[in-house]
């Protein structure tokens, strides 16, 4: 397979055209405004380049892309300028004609927008085929994009930044000067990663280089190309790129719907796709950068994005928009770039008021809740005089600094600080956990794994946002439970790798139960909406459980990811697997509770897997499809993610499930709180890196040598777990014995019971005629009772405080315990730009499908 041709339409493999072994974004500066009544975001986006070291010189053909002859491309320069102004003239006229538009005129204004679109891409595209070969191609990832035009970023004429090259440098070529001075941005430490923040925002605003000219580009269905005449090697092209774009409304990285307010909004949603239509990017995993990003969003609107601290919000005076501003130190793959804008209103700690009040107050409400307006601009004047060292004044408005480095900290009202010795909960962590010094290996940022402070930070600073109708049921639910199972993490995996945390309950439609990304998570109403009345605390297990899967994503899937998209096992089965472990410590549930609750969700989850794996394609069960070419990508760097646009992969849940037994299984061979002390001191070593499953596989049997002299290797994992579809022997025989435990016996009593009550209200019923012919039921056996329960759990239906006494107080929890396992079919998942990918959604039984196209299924 050589990713670098055309990708076949009609297979299900997703392309990841980016070419990273030649040139690498080491940070993003999106510009952008959201428009409402189009359904479009609009803006550019500059991009900070590197070269890679050891790139080859010889000639690079973009994907795609034929020989053609290069005089006839150098002589066509002229009417380039010429033809792409024209199309980018023709598009900003469409656009300022469709804003001052009436209703009536909107959809042949949007027809008039389309068309110029085209046009400007059809000029681009003649042009870009009379051009030479020779020049080096810089290729993105991008789909759904309209882009007006592709220009290099003049960075010496910014004063701050030109300041920062030696004098020797000053009689440099120009382009040689703008490659040193990125480069040494890029080079700056960690401890004054503020200045360097600043330096790319000052120089992200710089004008284009020789004015009236643009960098050459061609756009196909997957992929942005660009080109400099006569730049034939990575090292020569700029190292400053803006790109001015505009999304499509159809476009499958973002959804333009309505919260359950009846209010606008829009969300990145998890796509198969991740960002490309969001932004031109970087898909591979190995691409992680920085960003930042500045917003513009009505007034009444707030912004969520996956930044590192509470947004710096300013007015855009004279016009009804706010802005707000982002940012990230860690470098992260550009899929992890979450947004979220909307009505959306804080919940309080305290009670909120009924939403009977009506849906106005979630304006005001969003405008209570908001940071404190400020100046989020960063000048030249501020940042000159501070060149040399890190001040924290420059930026304004910021009420929140959580970060390491140069950063401060210091209390804000907006964001929880919970005691957890006020609720009574244990604080200490798992016993024989020690520090054994192992420090941090990967690349110079600021990380909280270094911080003092932050290693008995058990809780970080956490909101939960939402429309006015569901206040009251996050504020009892998700608020109520967030800092007990932030502390429970802490408990188990160590620090908490991003500084603070926002919690969405997403709008209706969203495919999945919880989505994780950096600093903020995705949750659907459904979690809400758990338990019967009088239910208590057992009624909120569901939404425990999946908050606890949600934030065990930060250490897999976020600040560990896959180095290889499709080994989605690495994030996915180990949230599920740590979900149990810190959901039953949040609970402070006994060890005998916690093995029988354990048991009870692997019944069901064997179940499921089992179901799954006898009406899926065998090409599907595979934990590591590419097998021993897993993490090879061609020599460009490109790939493609095997099987990412597969309809039926959207619904199975198979690396979820057997990635949860794997680990299952690995735990048996060690023993559980060896191998929960063993997650921890992986963590220490691995934060910051991508990995592959031999990395986990490899340090395990270095760590317990005892079980590969028993017999277990690296290959026997890969041949009966990774490589191989359908069930392990061992879990055939383990799914035996948690059959027969005494909180499983107890589920089929009360089932069956459930049953024959059901049967007996049946039989006091006015008999009617019946009009179909009579069917014979056979009797349900224990098989059948298993699909009966969890089917009754699918729907939420059982009334379980009418049908439990006092004799069994724990079985109350386990029925919605078990709806957080991915066997009651409910529990779905995914998170948006881990490290290693978007993992796969599962659709939400409560929420209703999407319309989504058949080539762009939601993961």
């Amino acid at each position: 397979m050589d990713p670098d041709v055309d990708i076949n339409p009609d297979t299900d493999d997703l392309p990841l055209r980016a070419n990273t072994n030649d040139i690498l974004v080491r940070h993003y500066v999106l510009d952008l405004t959201v428009h409402f009544d189009r359904e479009v975001i609009s803006g550019s986006i500059v991009l900070f380049l590197e070269p890679c070291s050891g790139v080859r010189t010889e000639d690079h053909i973009g994907p795609g892309l034929d020989k053609k002859d290069g005089t006839e491309g150098r002589s066509s320069q002229g009417r380039f300028v010429d033809r792409q102004e024209d199309g980018r003239k023709g598009m900003i006229r469409a656009k300022q004609e469709m804003f001052v538009a009436g209703e009536g005129d909107r959809e042949e204004l949007e027809a008039l927008f389309q068309t110029a679109a085209e046009t400007q891409n059809a000029q681009s595209s003649h042009v870009w085929e009379t051009s030479s070969d020779d020049d080096f191609t810089v290729v993105l990832d991008c789909c759904d994009l309209d882009i007006s035009k592709v220009e290099e970023v003049d960075v010496t004429l910014v004063p701050a930044a030109s300041s920062l090259l030696p004098e020797a440098a000053s009689g440099a070529r120009s382009g040689d000067q703008q490659a040193a001075l990125i480069q040494r941005i890029i080079s700056m430490p960690s401890s004054r990663w503020r200045q360097k923040q600043q330096l790319f925002s000052l120089c992200s605003r710089a004008p284009g280089a020789q004015a009236g000219t643009s960098l050459l580009f061609h756009r196909d269905r997957w992929s942005l190309q660009v080109r400099k005449r006569g730049t034939s090697s990575p090292q020569d092209f700029p190292r400053a790129v803006r790109i001015c774009y505009e999304t499509r409304p159809t476009g499958g990285s973002v959804r333009w719907t309505k919260d359950q307010d009846g209010r606008v909004c829009v969300y990145t949603a998890g796509s198969p796709i991740n960002n490309r239509a969001l932004f031109p990017c970087q898909e591979p995993p190995v691409a992680m950068s920085t960003w930042q990003a500045t917003v513009r969003a009505p007034s009444e609107c707030v912004v969520l994005m996956s930044g590192e601290d509470q947004a710096v919000l300013t007015e855009d005076g004279g016009t009804p928009f706010s802005v707000w501003h982002y940012h990230v130190t860690m470098p992260m793959p550009a899929s992890t770039f979450t947004l979220a804008v909307g009505h959306w209103c804080q919940v309080s700690p305290e009670p909120p008021p009924a939403p009977a009040r009506g849906v106005r107050d979630c304006v005001e409400c969003s405008k209570m809740d908001k940071p404190g307006i400020g100046s989020g601009e960063w000048s030249e004047a501020g940042l000159l005089p501070g060149l040399g060292s890190s001040s924290s004044e420059v930026v304004k408005g910021s009420p929140l600094q959580t970060c390491s480095g140069d950063q401060t900290t210091r209390p804000d009202p907006a964001f929880c600080y919970c005691s957890l010795e006020d609720e009574g909960l244990s604080v200490t962590d798992y016993s024989g956990m020690v520090d054994d010094g192992i420090g941090c290996s990967h690349g110079d940022y600021p990380c909280r794994f270094a911080e003092q402070s932050a290693r008995s930070q058990r809780v970080i600073p956490h909101r939960v946002f939402g429309p006015v109708c569901l206040l009251q049921k996050a504020q009892t639910a998700v608020l109520k439970l967030l800092p007990r199972c932030l502390a429970a993490a802490h408990a188990v995996l160590g620090v908490h790798p991003f500084s603070r945390l926002d919690v969405l309950i997403i709008p209706a439609g969203f495919s999945s139960l919880g989505m994780a990304s950096p600093h903020i998570i995705f949750l659907s109403q459904s979690v809400l909406n758990c338990g019967s009345p009088g239910a208590g605390e057992d009624g909120l297990s569901l939404c425990g459980s999946r908050i606890c899967h949600e934030i065990a994503h930060s250490w897999f899937g976020l600040v560990i990811g896959a180095r290889d998209w499709t080994e989605e096992w690495i994030s996915e089965g180990f949230a599920t697997y740590l979900e149990d472990i810190i959901w039953a410590r949040a609970q402070q549930l006994s060890l005998q509770d916690t093995e029988e609750q354990s048991d009870l969700k692997a019944v069901l989850r064997w179940r499921r897997l089992s179901d799954e794996l006898q009406n899926s394609e065998e090409e599907l069960q595979i934990l590591r499809p590419n097998m021993e070419n897993t993490g090879r990508v061609s020599e460009s760097g490109s790939s493609t993610v095997k099987h990412a646009l597969n309809p039926d992969k959207t619904f199975m849940q198979v690396h979820y499930l057997k990635g949860y037994f794997l680990l299952r299984f690995l735990a048996c061979q060690v023993g559980e709180q060896p191998f929960i002390a063993f997650f921890r001191l992986f963590v220490k070593k691995y934060h910051g890196h991508l990995i592959l499953s031999q990395d986990f596989l490899r340090m395990l049997l270095i760590t317990f040598p005892d079980i590969e002299r028993e017999g277990l290797s690296l290959s026997a994992i890969y041949a009966d777990w990774l490589d191989r579809p359908g069930i392990p022997k061992w879990l055939h025989e383990r799914s035996a014995v948690w059959s027969r435990s005494r909180l499983v016996a107890e589920v089929k009593a009360e089932v069956a019971k459930w049953i024959l009550l059901s049967q007996s209200h049946q039989g006091r019923r006015r008999k009617r005629k019946r009009k179909e012919p009579k069917v014979n039921y056979k009797e349900v056996g224990d098989t059948g009772i298993y699909y009966v329960f969890c089917l009754h759990l699918f729907f939420s239906c059982l009334k379980i405080h009418l049908l439990y006494s006092g004799n069994i107080p724990s079985i109350r929890s386990f029925f919605f315990l078990s709806q957080s396992c991915p066997g009651a079919g409910a529990a779905g998942d995914a998170f948006g730009a881990p490290v290693g990918g978007s993992g796969v959604e599962r659709r939400d039984a409560a929420s209703p499908a999407p319309n989504l196209r058949p080539a762009e299924p939601r993961r």
